[in-house]
């Protein structure tokens, strides 16, 4: 069973992103706020989870959440940033959309640059322990599939519906026959037919 809160003084956000080691598209990240004493057995990572229980959790996050809002960073923005600094600055984004103000913020993973001064804890496999970041995860997951089977429908040979940007290999073998996308990120190319990731 997941926990509620990192800690009990003070309103409480957990943010996690999704999309960040993909060669496509956005990274898309999530903020969400529960209520102190929330509970919900049936909350995890995203990973861990089917699509078709992303799907079903994503409702019942958006109507028990007391807040919650998604934001994404474009393949150009992290481009000229990194993806490190697009994570970050999709989270904060994601932030800057809450109406309920948390007054900390817990994160998955090992690295965060603080947001507007408020404290904040990284948590390393926060999404598997946290509800509030597990939910995060879920949100951020399923809305940057949303997006990219979208873009599936115009550039249908790299394999978006299935892959959503990830680095497969017949992703990797239709950007080297057709060439890359306005959607791929630049800096994320695939640079011989042996098909190796720089």
């Amino acid at each position: 069973m997941l926990l509620s809160t990192f800690q009990h003084d003070v309103m409480e956000a957990g943010c996690d992103e999704a999309g960040r080691g993909c060669l496509a598209g956005p990274v898309f990240a999530a903020a969400v706020v529960f209520p102190p004493d929330y509970c919900n057995a049936l909350l995890n990572d995203s990973k861990q989870l089917s699509e078709k229980k992303r799907m079903a959790l994503r409702p019942v996050i958006e109507e028990e959440a007391l807040d919650f809002a998604v934001a994404s960073v474009s393949a150009e923005e992290i481009d000229n940033i990194n993806i490190l600094n697009a994570s970050y600055l999709a989270m904060h984004r994601a932030l800057d959309q809450l109406q309920t103000k948390a007054a900390y913020i817990i994160v998955d993973g090992n690295r965060f640059k603080a947001y507007q001064n408020i404290p904040h804890q990284c948590i390393i496999k926060g999404d598997g322990k946290y509800l509030s970041i597990a939910a995060a995860s879920i949100l951020a997951k399923t809305y940057r599939d949303e997006y990219m089977h979208n873009l599936a429908n115009e550039f249908p040979y790299y394999d978006w519906l299935s892959n959503k940007g990830y680095p497969t290999i017949k992703h990797r073998n239709a950007i080297l026959q057709h060439g890359i996308s306005p959607y791929h990120r630049k800096t994320f190319r695939v640079t011989d037919p042996q098909l190796k990731l720089f």
